[in-house]
């Protein structure tokens, strides 16, 4: 290992002044000059500098030649001196215990070792040179010391103690288990989150530098250590400075630091220029080198390294990593601008920056525009520029009639959110009548396997004009849909608009007057446009797909839509509310398919309505699942090929009867004809995961959010897969996006922090969201009994239990555990493990 702790080469040499001779060497007993190192002359030293050599270091005291050993026997033998009189030089260091050596470089040594007063592990570093070592290094191994000692915070690595024995120069710190970071990722890549996450991180405590006063300058993976829980610690503050004032240990040192992590500026010794940009740039190098396995800049030598990195632009992070997307990538190249003005105003900007990415949020960094990226190209190819100026005027008429012929392709969607219409009528209750127009668009745009497009929960809450690119940036979709509908007697005014969230500008627009009769057509009519807009590919059957008619009775529509409305209200719902609406829906849809047997969809969801009915419990009969049964089988007659009747039997199949396989193999048939559709992979999902494929469930689970970001329950629902897996990070992350959707609902913020409690048995997020004084607050003992008593039981406080327990005793369900279909333990079990404590 030839880093650990910020151990570096240094390639400066210093030249000593020659003085008059007024001592001997005391080993050999040349003459030596009076500022040559103590005790030795300039050979002997060299010896004892030239580890490269085993038998210098064991030959320094002997006298005369000794004879070795030939071939493997001399290696042997050279390495045992070797080893025996580096521990009869390094045994022992004052208070400290040497144990082994994990780290050496140019600068100093890195032991473990043993501080025997407190009998603690720490890490001593000792200046590698000893009592030879020059002025300048004693200053630079100083100043490093007390840059990290000025600093106190939990990413950065303490100083215990400094100080200075036989010549030595050495300081102990902290001693960490889990490595450097460069070492962990050559073994294995590091996820693209965990990344993001990790420099976010290390950003905050660069800043925390920042604002003590200290610039680091040398920011590269060897300097980052992750400790047993994966948390980054940085070190290695051997190149720090003071913002107000300059070292004289640069100047004399020249240009420091790692090339292909250095920032320009750095690079060509403008120390001037050196400022927190410089190491904002360390940061997005270390972050382009976890995102793409290479750092940004790399040559067969420093002198090509440093070339490159005044001379090129960084390659795009997603030509070397595809899953790389072009927000996090923005945010990368970012920090590695040639311009430290360009970059990220401060490391905090960084780090929430990336936070906001994390949180699936807009960040703020915006991509460089294209006359900025042909400025930087120009000047590093004013040749090349000159050239291509000059065929210009061809390039662009044939461009145009290229264009004119039709030959040129637009840019792919990435996706596209059809957002709720605006309601016009004189009668509000026509309101679900244009949600209703608003879901079969969607409906049908969610069948074209091309297209990306976003389920109706998550687009639902943008009712109402709002920023389209805050739409698209929250979505992650190119392509917005929006529009108005009027209804008035027999009539249907239909406004609809497509609109590029990327720039806010329309792309096409259309209204519609017409009989109500041809609502169904204008739908059909929408789609197709917005299919060729996008240029969509679509197939034969996917056409006769989108002109299908829902129904031919426009009042069975009417009862339809309103009973889906209560169907995915009551989603969200408890108790009471929820059976109403879900006995509500049913006997709309019955009327529905009364009015037209032939309606498909409202047999579909009329299963549903049943199944719900059963699983939660409100009617769990052989009766409510032959009605669900009954329903599906309805749909079948009608259309056996009709993936939403595969779904319908899917969810008939896990609910009714927790039939997993049977209800997989429907719902893989229902993907074929509903490639958008997000229920089905939030079916897949548990299913995979009850049957211990966690890698599917994982890739259902993300497929899902990606089609409803927006989705509460979807997000859960991945929360509890990553935290049954132990991926404690991702599970944080998915619930800080519900927190963010949901900001005053204090379940979502308890089951973030039990989250923690898993992760670090951290009892302090629970207590911070209950409140120290929990057990005086009634309401919150009615609503979170659970959660109450647990944090009472795992701090060991039989008082604070006894109260949970008191006054949750009148309580007519007062069974404790977790929510859902976890285990409940009664009161007097409860009381039983109080007495225990």
């Amino acid at each position: 290992m030839e880093e650990f702790y910020g151990v570096q080469r240094e390639s400066a040499r210093e030249t000593p002044t020659m003085l008059r001779v007024i001592r001997i060497c005391r080993k050999c007993g040349a003459k030596i000059f009076s500022d040559a190192p103590e005790g030795l002359c300039a050979r002997c030293m060299l010896k004892i500098a030239l580890g490269a050599f085993p038998d210098a270091v064991a030959g320094v005291g002997d006298s005369g030649c000794v004879e070795q050993p030939a071939g493997e026997d001399r290696a042997s033998a050279s390495q045992d001196k070797t080893t025996a009189r580096a521990a009869e030089l390094l045994g022992e260091l004052g208070d400290y215990e040497l144990l082994e050596e994990v780290g050496r470089g140019g600068q100093g040594v890195v032991f473990r070792a043993r501080q025997k007063s407190l009998n603690r592990t720490v890490a001593l570093k000792v200046i590698s040179l000893g009592q030879w070592a020059s002025k300048a290094h004693l200053k630079r191994f100083r100043l490093e010391a007390e840059a990290a000692a000025r600093l106190e915070h939990p990413g950065i690595v303490p100083i215990h103690e400094v100080g200075e024995r036989d010549g030595s120069c050495y300081f102990s710190m902290k001693f960490i288990e889990g490595g450097q970071l460069d070492e962990i990722v050559r073994r294995e890549p590091m996820p693209i989150r965990q990344g993001a996450e990790l420099i976010a991180k290390v950003a905050r405590t660069v800043h925390y530098a920042h604002e003590h006063g200290i610039l680091h300058r040398d920011i590269k993976p060897g300097n980052i250590l992750l400790d047993a829980n994966g948390e980054p610690h940085l070190t290695d503050f051997g190149l720090a400075r003071l913002v107000e004032s300059e070292s004289s240990v640069t100047h004399t040192l020249e240009v420091l630091g790692t090339p292909s992590y250095m920032a320009p500026e750095q690079a060509v010794g403008n120390n001037t220029a050196v400022s927190s940009a410089t190491d904002v740039y360390g940061l997005g190098a270390v972050l382009y080198q976890l995102l793409t396995g290479h750092p940004p800049f790399a040559g067969g030598t420093t002198y090509e390294t440093i070339k490159l990195l005044l001379d090129t632009e960084p390659r795009q992070p997603r030509l070397l990593n595809p899953k790389i997307d072009r927000d996090l990538t923005t945010i990368c190249l970012k920090c590695l601008e040639k311009d430290p003005q360009r970059r990220y105003s401060s490391a905090l900007a960084l780090s929430e920056d990336l936070e906001r990415w994390l949180k699936h949020e807009p960040i703020r960094a915006r991509r460089t525009g294209i006359f900025s990226r042909g400025r930087k190209w120009i000047r590093r190819n004013p040749t090349s520029a000159l050239l291509i100026a000059s065929l210009v005027a061809l390039a662009s008429a044939a461009g145009w009639i290229v264009w004119k012929s039709g030959f040129v392709q637009h840019p792919v969607t990435t996706g596209i959110a059809v957002l709720p219409f605006e309601n016009l009528s004189e009668e509000k209750e026509y309101g679900f009548f244009a949600d209703g127009v608003q879901d079969d668009i969607l409906i049908k745009l969610a069948k074209i396997a091309d297209l990306k497009v976003i389920s109706r929960t998550s687009v639902m809450q943008y009712r109402g004009k709002q920023n389209v690119h805050e739409i698209g940036d929250a979505l992650r979709v190119s392509h917005v849909l929006e529009g108005t509908v009027r209804r008035s007697g027999g009539k249907v005014h239909v406004n609809a608009q497509l609109v590029d969230a990327r720039t806010d500008t329309g792309v096409w627009a259309e209204q519609y007057d017409r009989d109500l009769s041809d609502v169904f057509a204008i739908e059909t009519e929408v789609a197709q446009s917005i299919v060729s807009r996008l240029k969509a590919k679509i197939s034969a059957s996917e056409k006769l797909t989108i002109a299908e008619r829902p129904t031919k009775d426009l009042a069975a529509y009417d009862l339809y839509v309103r009973a889906a409305a209560l169907i995915d209200k009551a989603t969200y719902e408890e108790g009471e509310e929820q059976t109403k609406n879900d006995f509500q829906a049913v006997d709309l849809l019955n009327q529905a398919v009364t009015r037209d047997p032939s309606f498909l969809l409202a047999y579909c969801r009329l299963a549903e309505a049943h199944d719900a009915l059963y699983f939660r419990g409100d009617d769990r009969t052989p009766n409510r699942l032959a009605l669900a049964k009954a329903a599906i089988d309805a749909a079948f007659r009608l259309k056996p090929d009709s993936g939403e009747a595969h779904f319908a039997l899917a969810d008939h199949l896990y609910h009714g009867y927790f039939d997993y396989d049977r209800a997989r193999d429907e719902l893989a048939i229902a993907l074929r004809t509903l490639p958008n559709n997000a229920r089905i992979f939030d079916l897949s999902a548990p299913i995979d995961r009850r049957q211990g494929r966690w890698h599917d469930a994982v890739h259902n689970h993300e497929r899902a959010m990606e089609l409803d970001p927006r989705n509460v329950t979807t997000l859960i629902a991945a929360a509890v897969t990553y935290r049954s897996l132990r991926d404690y990070r991702q599970a944080l992350a998915i619930f800080d996006r519900i927190i963010a959707l949901e900001p005053k609902d204090i379940l979502y913020r308890l089951r973030r922090a039990r989250v923690e409690v898993r992760e670090r048995a951290d009892l302090r997020p629970m207590q911070d969201v209950l409140g120290k004084n929990f057990t005086d607050n009634p309401a919150l003992l009615r609503t979170h009994p659970s959660d109450c008593f647990l944090v009472a039981l795992w701090a060991r406080d039989p008082v604070a239990a006894d109260n949970v327990l008191a006054a949750t005793a009148a309580m007519t369900d007062n069974a404790f555990g977790a929510r859902g279909n976890s285990v409940a333990f009664s009161h007097a079990y409860a009381k039983g493990l109080v007495a225990r404590m």
